[in-house]
């Protein structure tokens, strides 16, 4: 009897999931869709969402930088104000006080060490019991200019440094920078600043304060300054060609820019680096010209570009960007583009 059974199951006809008329009918529908999972809408569909999620995250970081900005203004703007009133009091309350500005040679560490001395002598000399029945006696002091510095001595045994910045001659914001130490012959310290919060100012004083507190000086002012040459660089060909860049990213100490040119017949990406934070010419520079989609351009200027699947890499642009500033490279690249195009292709 079961034999019988499985003997007639063999011979009964196998039925599949999909029989023929049904794939059959299930692939014309399919072909009768206008290529909704590939082909043209397909590729239209996800330059669409990849549109999307770049606007999204340009806006994000828009909002983050607009954020981290004003957190930062509004959190130095109390310490700019009681430094920025200290150091005007501290000029115009010392007799006989004189600015004398110092070139090369002049601004040493014993210089430095002069102003340490009588800063810490007049923070003792006012701590002195019954001071003042003493007559003082009146010392000459001196707030010194050097470049783009200016260094004056603090109540408090504290010495200020006044940093003021500039692009292209204009003069921009001003930072501070308060050091002090216990004892003439203990280290300095920095107690209070304005600088921006990105700059690695903690890193400075842990490797040279300590070691040398003139180069550190130095080093901090060159920090601002390069930082504001690079922020005004990109600020200016923001305000110059900000219709023809499309797309612009940059890190918080503009160290590290990125932008698109997207207003040609070829949309070209330019990344730059800096190879450190005192740097005000990139290091590395990629510049690539990416044809246009074939839809965008002329029957002739697509057969022409057709061939080149890869972006074409622009050495007179990355050169340019290597030896001028932003706005000059940038002029530079525009102008000879179509040139350039005409002989890669």
């Amino acid at each position: 009897m079961e034999g019988d059974i499985e003997e007639s199951l063999r011979k009964r006809p196998k039925k599949y999931l999909f029989s023929g008329d049904s794939s059959r009918k299930q692939f014309e529908q399919l072909a009768g869709r206008p290529y909704s999972i590939m082909g043209e809408n397909f590729m239209q569909d996800g330059d669409i969402q990849l549109e999307t999620t770049r606007t999204r995250f340009a806006s994000l970081l828009k909002r983050h930088g607009d954020l981290t900005e004003r957190l930062s203004r509004d959190s130095d703007k109390t310490i700019f104000e009681h430094l920025q009133i200290d150091f005007e009091v501290a000029q115009a309350s010392q007799t006989g006080a004189v600015e004398v500005c110092l070139d090369g040679e002049q601004w040493n560490d014993g210089l430095l060490a002069t102003l340490r001395e009588q800063v810490h002598m007049e923070a003792e000399r006012k701590a002195m019991p019954g001071n003042t029945n003493i007559s003082p006696c009146p010392q000459e002091k001196i707030t010194y200019k050097i470049g783009n510095k200016v260094i004056c001595g603090l109540e408090g045994a504290r010495i200020c440094i006044q940093y003021q910045t500039s692009f292209a001659g204009e003069p921009c914001e001003v930072y501070h920078c308060v050091l002090e130490s216990k004892s003439f012959l203990e280290k300095m310290t920095v107690l209070e600043h304005t600088i921006p919060f990105f700059l690695p100012l903690r890193e400075a004083e842990k490797g040279l304060l300590s070691l040398n507190a003139m180069k550190f000086i130095d080093h901090v002012g060159d920090l601002l300054q390069a930082y504001v040459d690079r922020r005004e660089q990109v600020r200016l060909i923001k305000e110059l060609y900000g219709n023809q860049i499309g797309e612009l990213y940059h890190s918080l100490p503009y160290h590290m820019v990125e932008f698109v040119l997207d207003d040609f017949d070829c949309k070209v990406t330019v990344s730059l680096r800096y190879a450190d934070l005192i740097s005000v010419l990139p290091t590395r520079v990629s510049v690539l010209g990416w044809p246009m989609h074939q839809s965008k351009k002329t029957t002739t200027d697509a057969a022409l570009l057709g061939s080149y699947l890869a972006p074409i890499r622009l050495a007179y642009a990355e050169d340019a960007l290597r030896t001028m500033s932003l706005p000059e490279a940038y002029a530079e690249i525009v102008l000879n583009l179509p040139q350039a195009l005409e002989q890669m292709i």
